[in-house]
């Protein structure tokens, strides 16, 4: 049955079907290809997109505005705009989605980027909220595809640190999805919520996914890709010291990659990473709590095994399929 997101909001994968979620990866394999040999994009010509960001971005709005310059798009980067300030969440969709095609939200909270789908009468695409991040999966599991020499429902896909965030959340949906082998490997305090655990263990039932959830670090043994992400998002720097004790032995360090007994075994990560003192956040962590490196080390950033940076170009190709599934001149 062919697939047809035209018109669809992306605010988590738990909305789409292990074949739409295949179709957009494919989608991105395609507007890859496309741009590596230099082929000219007008899947969005005379298209008109407003990107909305609470959030500080590097990767997600140089990946949205890039991808939709390559096909012909418009671009609006709106930072300060009255939604609710001066003006409700409702109004703002209403208005914004008499101007445009479709609206990318980064911020704080789901509701809103649920609310802007609600009312809006366009797509709206999450880029990043408290609880999901889609597109950032999208691009993880097309970095997957390129290097690891397995189809995604064979891959064991081990997640480091904080488990209940919203990478750990969004990974496991779509692990679940695409019937992987999904380890939540973290304290049990930072699993994720017993209400997602439950909602995915019944998607994996169909899918013949995995879902394991352990806090022995013996359970990356077999991994064929080891992923982490910060240890204290956004919002919650004030639980920096409270993190780093809960998450220190679950750094990735070059004796986790060992413990998978797999060679060819690939690190990943959303980025940023605080891998090094060449930041301001890296410096500050260092002088306030005595360490150099947090959820990943140097050597394992700069390993063979990390694929981090093939991983954030990716955000852009994916980014452009779903702009292009969900809006494009298909």
């Amino acid at each position: 049955m062919p697939v047809n997101l035209r018109g669809r909001s992306v605010l988590s994968l738990k909305d789409f079907t292990p074949e739409e979620i295949r179709y957009l990866l494919n989608l991105s394999k395609d507007l890859k290809e496309k741009k590596r040999a230099g082929v000219r994009g007008e899947l969005l010509e005379r298209k008109n997109i407003c990107l909305i960001f609470e959030k500080t971005s590097t990767r997600t709005r140089c990946a949205f505005e890039v991808a939709a310059f390559d096909e012909g798009a418009n671009v609006t980067f709106l930072t300060n705009s009255q939604m609710g300030k001066k003006e409700s969440i409702e109004d703002t969709a209403r208005v914004l989605g008499r101007y445009y095609d479709g609206i990318e939200f980064r911020g704080f909270e789901q509701n809103t980027v649920e609310e802007l789908a609600k009312y809006a009468g366009v797509p709206v695409w999450n880029g990043l909220t408290d609880m999901y991040h889609p597109t950032q999966i999208l691009a993880d599991f097309l970095t997957i595809m390129e290097h690891v020499n397995k189809p995604l429902n064979k891959v064991k896909f081990v997640y480091a640190g904080d488990a209940r965030n919203n990478m750990g959340n969004s990974l496991m949906i779509g692990a679940a999805k695409m019937g992987m082998h999904f380890v939540a490997l973290a304290p049990k305090s930072l699993w994720p919520s017993e209400e997602l655990v439950d909602a995915m263990k019944a998607v994996a039932k169909e899918t013949g996914a995995v879902l394991e959830f352990s806090e022995d670090i013996e359970a990356v043994d077999g991994a064929d890709v080891i992923y982490t992400d910060v240890w204290v998002s956004m919002g919650e720097e004030h639980l920096f010291e409270e993190r780093i004790k809960m998450l220190k032995p679950y750094q990735v360090n070059m004796d986790m990659v060992k413990k998978t007994n797999n060679p060819d075994v690939i690190f990943m990560h959303c980025l940023p990473a605080f891998h090094d003192l060449k930041t301001e956040v890296g410096i500050q962590i260092q002088a306030e709590h005595g360490i150099p490196e947090m959820e990943v080390t140097d050597e394992v950033f700069r390993s063979k095994h990390s694929v981090v940076f093939d991983e954030a170009e990716n955000r852009m190709h994916t980014i452009k399929a779903i702009m292009v599934a969900t809006i494009g001149n298909l």
